[in-house]
């Protein structure tokens, strides 16, 4: 697998806590996008969550996912914005392509719409919404999703949900609209990600941010793109990793995921950009970085590593 150009985002703080502790409001949101903008990074992503329910840890609630990225995209200039994921469960799929599209427009084109299942089941119960036939529910959306933004219209009577004679109108700054990228290692939903989506996201930030993490899932996405008649070049790659400058042992809780057995990016920048560009060699052209801390001074830590990665490709922003 030759080596791809990289670009690398980084995941902004939603949810209560997530800061060393503090919760990000408005304001220490939009001042890390625009810095994250300034010091180089080439996307910024929101992740979307209502509640977080995990036993022996403190409830934590987040701030919705696509007001925020609304927000954001009228609060910065050159970035690429996206979700990661945004949960389809949580929203009527059309109205969410008519929501994709218009942020779209606010940002002037520069929107990624991660999409995906969900997973958290206490957040489903506690804003009533439902959790059986996940995968199929999601069938259903990809396709309402997929139709609408890249045609503008879709006429659509399925199990769990109708769009019948629906229009997108006016459409947004790209015809086919905003990328679509469904982030999963599931088999199933791998073969939705070969049918609908531009791009696919595997989220390693949990587990081991090490490209020897890749090929499996590679060998998975190729053959699901196989499967369905998808030339799999055609489906961009990215993956989702950790770095951490902490250093601490309490990381699962940090991540809000107490089951997680992260092994993070750890280093000098000249080291954590070695590793961040050793994704490439794999495939990956596009990462999304954890950062720890998940606050100003994180991006602050990180800028180093952009300057090496652009030093390295010979370019600067």
């Amino acid at each position: 697998m030759g080596n791809v150009p990289l670009k690398v985002g980084v995941h902004l703080p939603f949810s209560e806590r997530q800061m060393q502790g503090e919760t990000p409001r408005w304001q220490d949101i939009v001042t890390m996008a625009r810095r994250a903008e300034e010091v180089g990074f080439d996307s910024i992503w929101i992740a979307d969550h209502l509640l977080f329910r995990f036993e022996g840890i403190e409830p934590r609630g987040g701030w919705e996912c696509l007001s925020l990225l609304s927000a954001l995209a009228a609060s910065t200039s050159r970035v690429e914005l996206g979700t990661l994921v945004v949960c389809t469960g949580f929203r009527n799929p059309a109205l969410l392509a008519k929501i994709a599209d218009t942020v779209d427009e606010i940002s002037g084109g520069r929107l990624i719409l991660g999409i995906g299942a969900g997973y958290h089941e206490p957040e489903y119960q506690a804003f009533g919404y439902p959790y059986d036939h996940r995968v199929s529910r999601f069938e259903e959306a990809a396709q309402i999703i997929s139709g609408l933004l890249k045609t503008g219209q879709v006429d659509f009577a399925g199990q769990f949900y109708q769009a019948r004679e629906c229009e997108l109108r006016p459409r947004g700054p790209r015809a086919g609209g905003p990328p679509i990228m469904i982030g999963t290692k599931g088999a199933r939903m791998l073969q939705l990600t070969a049918k609908y989506a531009d791009l696919w996201n595997g989220w390693v930030a949990f587990d081991k941010s090490h490209p020897t993490a890749v090929p499996p899932l590679r060998e998975a996405v190729d053959a699901a793109c196989r499967e369905v008649g998808r030339d799999p070049a055609t489906l961009g790659r990215t993956m989702t990793v950790l770095v951490d400058f902490v250093g601490t042992p309490d990381l699962a809780t940090r991540l809000i995921r107490p089951d997680s057995h992260a092994e993070p990016i750890v280093g000098t920048p000249a080291e954590i950009a070695r590793a961040l560009h050793s994704f490439t060699a794999e495939g990956i052209s596009h990462i999304q970085v954890a950062l720890q801390p998940n606050n100003l001074a994180g991006i602050e830590q990180f800028a180093p590593v952009i300057e090496v990665l652009n030093a390295e490709r010979g370019t600067g922003n």
